[in-house]
């Protein structure tokens, strides 16, 4: 009898060290979902920083109003700014990285580009896309 009480009592520590096992491998799973998605939210973020102030910076240069299409990118930077200069003195700031892009419609003021107060988009504000992209 005492061997068999034993057994048991063994055999229920084991069940239970095995159930604990599987609970923490579950959760040890759970975690590493919830730690992939946080990164990649961490990533997300600083990337739209980093093209939000790559937009201000391009603002913030003096555009000539010629040529009709004109590149600037820091060295360094991993990203890219164009102005777009269109026939009816209305223009578009590209600026885009290799994940993201902005775009911040303006207009030609004599020799200076004056962009818009809410001209800004994060979307191809064009009805033509190709215009839209980085030369």
């Amino acid at each position: 009898m005492n061997r068999q009480r034993g057994m048991s009592s063994l055999a229920l520590v084991l069940l239970l060290l095995l159930l604990g096992s599987l609970m923490l491998n579950g959760l040890n799973q759970q975690l590493s979902s919830h730690l992939w998605r946080v990164n990649r939210e961490i990533h997300g973020l600083r990337n739209i920083a980093e093209i939000h102030s790559a937009m201000a910076w391009a603002q913030h240069q003096v555009w000539p109003s010629q040529p009709l299409l004109q590149c600037r990118q820091p060295a360094g930077a991993g990203w890219r700014s164009c102005l777009r200069i269109f026939s009816d003195d209305s223009a578009l700031l590209i600026v885009a990285n290799e994940e993201d892009a902005l775009w911040h419609l303006g207009a030609v003021s004599g020799s200076n580009i004056r962009f818009l107060p809410h001209g800004w988009s994060d979307f191809c504000p064009l009805n033509e896309v190709a215009l839209c992209l980085l030369p």
